[in-house]
């Protein structure tokens, strides 16, 4: 195996801030989110959508219907240096009071494999193929419903010729249990359409093959990433993607699931520094002095007192785990670390 000092690659110079810049704090009500005029076009913008969607039909309350109540949340998308891309509202069913076997059946859906994500990064590099990246807006929104679901009108939105009516849900909704396998099986059908195959190893690539044509398209709920051997025809699988969805083309890849992508002539450079800074953050270490070593390469006389909060360590190992993708020289700390999830003690 060679390394980047062998083949000559030097790491980009990157400047960043010295400390991360604070947003705006969230909406604590429906009545606080409409009185800001950035809150309110962000909740405008999304029940507009349901509607355009057709999501619901508004039908009058019955004894025999079970009625999900329903909230607005308020999320502020940071690019990869941290400063505010957009404000995003989204309107959410309490699927914690549905009825497993009755307002539900199954819920699996697959998620993209690392390993998988690393062969097709890899394989694009080696052969210099365009690398874009698409996200579908309101991706739940598209899933159709075989199950009879009720949900309260959205707060703020109330129909005041009907405000007692109810909405009977049509397309699947953010926060449904059913609402991730309805997208997934409504973006698989059209891409099958398409002429695209699912690949038998990871149900989230797709693979389509015609002749000399080769074009991959990777799949991580609405995130989705596009690479082939012919740049021309990928134009054409992106204008299928924005015919049958509404679709936000992110050009190039530069940032993706946590992942910052920095491109160079040697190739392509993948971090994750503001997943890093997040998780220094949430463990209360962001002013933590670095490390050349991921682990104490000497032994000390550990301190076993019980570590105050499990949850909290099992959360930042999790993270670390998923770290591991861009820092392998982490794995044989963290794997420590996760053997003692149970009961965490200081020293760990």
């Amino acid at each position: 195996m060679l390394t980047r000092n062998q083949t000559g690659t030097r790491k980009p110079k990157q400047f960043l801030a010295a400390t991360t810049p604070s947003l705006p704090p969230l909406p604590k009500s429906t009545r606080q989110a409409l009185e800001n005029p950035l809150w309110r076009a962000a909740m405008f913008e999304e029940h507009t959508a349901l509607l355009r969607n057709q999501t619901w039909d508004l039908v009058p309350p019955s004894p025999t219907q079970h009625v999900l109540s329903c909230k607005w949340l308020y999320r502020i998308k940071t690019k990869s240096d941290n400063t505010i891309d957009r404000f995003r509202a989204r309107l959410v069913a309490r699927g914690f009071q549905q009825r497993p076997g009755i307002d539900y059946g199954d819920t699996f859906i697959p998620v993209l494999k690392p390993t998988t994500l690393r062969i097709i990064l890899s394989l694009a590099v080696t052969n210099h193929w365009p690398i874009c990246q698409l996200d579908i807006a309101n991706a739940f929104l598209h899933g159709t419903l075989t199950d009879e679901v009720f949900m309260q009108q959205p707060p703020g939105f109330i129909d005041p010729q009907r405000p007692h009516h109810v909405c009977r849900l049509k397309k699947s909704l953010y926060g449904l249990k059913q609402a991730p396998r309805a997208w997934f099986h409504c973006l698989r059908q059209a891409l099958e359409d398409y002429g695209f195959k699912g690949s038998k190893t990871d149900t989230s690539l797709f693979i389509l093959n015609k002749g000399t044509l080769r074009v991959y398209v990777l799949v991580y709920v609405d995130d989705i990433l596009i690479t082939g051997n012919q740049p021309t025809r990928l134009q054409e699988v992106f204008d299928y993607f924005q015919q049958h969805f509404a679709v936000r083309d992110l050009g190039r890849l530069s940032f993706f699931l946590g992942i910052e992508a920095v491109w160079a002539p040697q190739g392509l450079l993948l971090s994750q520094q503001k997943y890093i800074l997040e998780i220094l953050k949430r463990a209360k270490m962001s002013n933590a002095n670095s490390i050349s070593t991921p682990a104490a390469v000497s032994t000390t006389t550990p301190d076993i007192t019980p570590f105050e909060d499990a949850s909290l360590y099992r959360q930042i190992v999790g993270s670390l785990q998923y770290l591991q993708f861009t820092r392998p020289d982490i794995s044989h700390a963290v794997n420590y670390c996760a053997q003692h999830m149970h009961q965490p003690l200081q020293h760990h």
